[in-house]
């Protein structure tokens, strides 16, 4: 059990395998004395479901660890900057329902208490609007930077969108090329045991034994290591989260000088929503849904109907979906014995607010962070990582829960059976209960690392149409001038970005075209 901890092998590619693999090389690349050795093999038959087409601002300093190029990796991943998320139509389904959730802190969000000032002085502007610039950047399309600002630096936070499938490319050539991974391209056809029960050994058609002291399970779905191997139960979540299909389709752009999107636009529909992502050369649109409430054949009118204006009613008949099921949910456990499970095959949620990317990049680093030197100190680390993560899906699934359960559509059973109180998960129920006297706070989400702060609860609950009923002696507390003072200065950061800013399109043309 003291035996050091050097072979680490992943199952496993896509964008999960790849990005873990170079994330865990990038630390040890250049320090031979480490002794570290990865090895990821994948099936050349499995295809990549490849739906997490969104990355949040985390992504850009992950990228720079892993030492890749912010323009080689726009061009190369047909990828765009993405500064937040819209919701349409998911308060009333009235013209006009739409906000936004943006990346940006709101202004004076760390030392002032916003929503006194707010609910009484700006009752005709949304909370985003009256303290952040972004969502006025983000209505404009425009990019977040300049031309001269450096890569990975920011203007406005921002993450990206992107090819999938392209990024998972130009991962698997950064860690084999640059950072000494070695790739197995072949079939795992058993998952061989140590009398400890730890796994010893992975056995390959073509490649024999490929031994490991830690093996991390990224096969998706399948979760060969996990799920199958060590039978770790899977935990339903749709008691919570209904949607369990997604429908997607690539979309072309009309012209070639049509905005980019600067945000995921999320439009609520009669049993799910749509998703809608622009990328340089196409867009990226599909419907996520639950099969309770509707059939595949009327999920696949409710996506035709939603692009026949962009494309015209021809092209958006003849266009080729492809269907995804989704089983809202996440292992027991996600570090057992010497495997550990990342991406789909640790879990998934349906991509409202694209998450799952971030969990990859945080998983990958708390291994990164704290690898186990020795077996023996292994144990102690996956209780960590157990407890923490347990943590981060308990508060994903109470903030996308927040999205349906504030909802007054009264147009479907589907928008009727998210409101229902028996599908409130318990913490969130106290919560919600709570802001109706006090906003949401930092006071409210206090580990370390919170994988939603306060500030996106606030930018969600208001944009919703929540209302607090502030305590007198709250509204006394608020420091007016304060508070007046941040959202006149937003209001002038706001007209000189729009002056200063170029178009994401604008932006990206510059840099495919001259790098």
């Amino acid at each position: 059990m003291t035996k050091a901890v050097t072979r680490i092998v992943i199952v496993g590619g896509g964008s999960a395998g790849w990005l873990t693999a170079a994330i865990l090389a990038a630390e040890h690349h250049g320090q031979a004395e480490s002794g570290m050795s990865i090895t990821l093999v994948e099936s050349p038959d499995v295809k990549t479901i490849g739906v997490g087409e969104g990355t949040w601002p985390s992504m850009r300093d992950t990228l720079r660890l892993i030492g890749i190029d912010e323009h080689e990796f726009l061009r190369r991943c047909d990828a765009s900057f993405k500064q937040g998320s819209c919701f349409v139509n998911w308060v009333s389904g009235e013209p006009a329902d739409r906000y936004y959730h943006p990346f940006e802190l709101p202004s004076g969000y760390l030392d002032s208490d916003l929503i006194p000032f707010w609910q009484t002085h700006c009752k005709n502007q949304s909370f985003a609007d009256a303290f952040s610039s972004q969502s006025h950047l983000c209505e404009l399309a425009k990019a977040p930077k300049q031309p001269a600002t450096p890569g990975y630096a920011a203007v406005a936070n921002y993450g990206y969108h992107l090819d999938a499938g392209k990024f998972a490319g130009l991962l698997q050539q950064h860690a084999t090329q640059r950072l000494g991974v070695r790739h197995v391209l072949d079939h795992v056809t058993a998952v061989n045991s140590a009398a400890d029960g730890d796994i010893e050994s992975l056995s390959t058609k073509q490649h024999g034994e490929l031994e490991g002291d830690l093996f991390i399970d990224c096969s998706g779905l399948a979760s060969i290591l996990l799920g199958q191997h060590y039978q770790i139960p899977f935990v339903s979540q749709k008691q919570y989260l209904f949607n369990d299909r997604a429908i997607a389709l690539q979309v072309p752009y009309s012209s070639p000088n049509d905005d980019i999107a600067s945000a995921t636009i999320a439009t609520a529909q009669s049993a799910g929503w749509t998703w809608d992502i622009g990328l340089p050369t196409r867009r990226g649109v599909g419907y996520v849904y639950s099969s309770a409430h509707s059939s595949e054949e009327q999920a696949q009118r409710t996506l035709r109907r939603y692009i026949e204006p962009s494309i015209g009613k021809q092209q958006a008949e003849q266009a080729t979906i492809r269907t995804i099921n989704i089983d809202p949910g996440h292992r027991q456990q996600f570090w057992h014995r010497n495997c550990v499970a990342i991406g789909m095959a640790a879990g998934f949620i349906e991509p409202l607010e694209a998450s799952a990317l971030a969990l990859v990049e945080l998983s990958a680093a708390m291994i990164r962070d704290q690898m186990p030197p020795t077996r023996s100190a292994m144990d102690m680390v996956a209780k960590r990582f157990n407890d923490r993560f347990l943590y981060r899906w308990g508060r994903i699934i109470d903030f996308l829960k927040l999205h349906y359960v504030l909802s007054q559509r009264q147009d479907s059973q589907y928008w009727l059976d998210c409101r229902c109180q028996t599908t409130v998960p318990e913490r969130l129920a106290e919560l919600l209960e709570y802001w109706r006297h006090q906003p949401p706070s930092r006071h409210d989400f206090n580990q370390l690392e919170e994988i939603f702060p306060s500030a996106s609860y606030q930018y969600v609950l208001y944009g919703m149409g929540f209302k607090t009923q502030i305590k007198p002696t709250t509204q006394q507390r608020t420091d007016v001038n304060r508070v007046g003072h941040y959202y006149n200065e937003n209001a002038k950061l706001v007209q000189r970005y729009m002056n200063g800013l170029p178009s994401n399109r604008e932006l990206l043309n510059l840099i495919r075209q001259h790098g």
